[in-house]
C-alpha cells in the first residue's frame, strides 16, 4: 500500500493553494492525497451527548473547511483519490504524527490568523524542522507553482544531510519530465592579502574542484538507478543560502536536506534550510537525514 501525501488545512488562502499543489503532487506521482484538519474544540468544550443535535462552532467550521477541501481536490483531479479528517489537538502535532506514515507532508506558508508581515506560519516552520518524513511548503509565485521554469533544484552540501535530498529531487524530476540542476556553493576567505593573490587563485580554483567533485559523488549512486533524468550540475562560490535563493527564481521546486540528530529536541533546520522557507520563490522541500 503506497503511503499517501497528506496536507494541513485550515481554510486560509495559503492552505487552498496548498491542496492545488498537492492535487497536482498526487497525481504525479498516483497517490492518494489526505487532508487534515486540527481543531481543539472536543479538548476545550467536551463530547457533545448524544440526545442533542448542538454542535460546537468550532467543530462545524473545521467540518466545513475540510468538506470543502475535499471538495476543491476532487473538482481539481477526480482521479485522485482524497480524503479528510478532523483531530482534536494542535496543528503541529496533528501532522508530525502523520509524519511516519506518509509520503510527504504539505502545508501553506501561512495560516489563519498568523501575524501581519510574518513570512513564515509557526505550523509550517516547526513541522518543516521536526518531521520524520519530507516537508514541502507550497509558496512562491503562482508560474513556479505551476511549474512553469520546468526545472527541480536540489541544494548539495553536507554529504551527511544531502542523500535523501538527492533521492527526493531525482525522484521529483523524473515524475515531472524535467531537467534537474544539482547545485553546490562553496566558499573563498573574504580577504587575501596582495602579495598573496596567486596563491589565492589557485586556492579558489582547487576549492572550486573539491565542490565539484564532492557533487558528482553525491550524484553519482542515485543518477546510477535513473540515467533518464536530466541533470546538470553547478558549484557557485557564495554562501548556500544566497546561491540557491537565487536559483529558485526559476525552479519549480528546490529541495535541501535537513539533518535530524537522534536525542535532539526542538527545531533542527539549517540556515540554508531556513533562509528558503522564509524568502524562497518557489515551493521548498525539506528532505531529513538521520544521522
Amino acid at each position: 500500500m503506497e503511503l499517501p501525501l497528506v496536507v494541513g488545512v485550515d481554510g486560509s488562502d495559503s492552505s487552498l493553494l496548498a491542496v492545488d499543489w498537492a492535487v497536482d503532487e498526487a497525481a504525479r506521482h498516483r497517490l492518494p492525497l489526505r487532508l487534515l484538519r486540527a481543531s481543539l474544540w472536543e479538548r476545550y468544550e467536551g463530547a457533545q451527548p448524544s440526545f442533542t443535535t448542538d454542535r460546537p462552532a468550532e467543530m462545524v467550521m473545521a467540518q466545513h473547511i475540510i468538506a470543502s477541501c475535499v471538495e476543491r481536490a476532487r473538482l481539481r483531479n477526480p482521479e485522485v483519490k482524497t480524503s479528510g479528517e478532523i483531530f482534536p489537538d494542535d496543528a503541529v502535532s496533528v501532522l508530525l504524527r502523520a509524519g511516519p506514515e506518509a509520503f510527504a507532508l504539505v502545508t501553506g506558508s501561512r495560516g489563519r490568523g498568523e501575524v501581519a508581515g510574518l513570512l513564515l506560519g509557526s505550523v509550517s516552520l516547526a513541522v518543516a524542522a521536526r518531521a520524520a518524513c519530507p516537508v514541502i511548503v507550497v509558496r512562491g509565485a503562482e508560474r513556479n507553482r505551476q511549474g512553469a521554469p520546468g526545472r527541480i533544484v536540489v541544494g548539495v552540501g553536507d554529504p551527511t544531510g544531502g542523500a535523501g535530498a538527492v533521492r527526493f529531487a531525482v525522484r521529483e524530476a523524473e515524475v515531472r519530465g524535467c531537467a534537474l540542476m544539482a547545485v553546490r556553493a562553496w566558499r573563498s576567505p573574504s580577504h587575501e592579502p596582495v602579495d598573496h593573490m596567486l596563491i589565492a587563485d589557485d586556492a579558489a580554483r582547487l576549492r572550486e574542484q573539491r565542490a565539484s567533485t564532492s557533487l558528482d559523488d553525491a550524484l553519482r549512486e542515485t543518477m546510477r538507478e535513473h540515467p533518464q533524468v536530466d541533470v546538470h550540475r553547478q558549484s557557485v562560490e557564495g554562501p548556500a543560502h544566497r546561491v540557491l535563493l537565487e536559483a529558485s527564481a526559476q525552479a519549480d521546486l528546490i529541495v535541501v536536506g535537513a539533518v535530524r540528530r537522534h536525542g535532539h529536541f526542538g527545531l533542527q533546520l539549517g540556515r540554508t534550510a531556513h533562509a528558503l522557507l522564509h524568502h524562497s520563490e518557489c515551493p521548498v522541500a525539506v528532505v531529513p537525514q538521520p544521522v
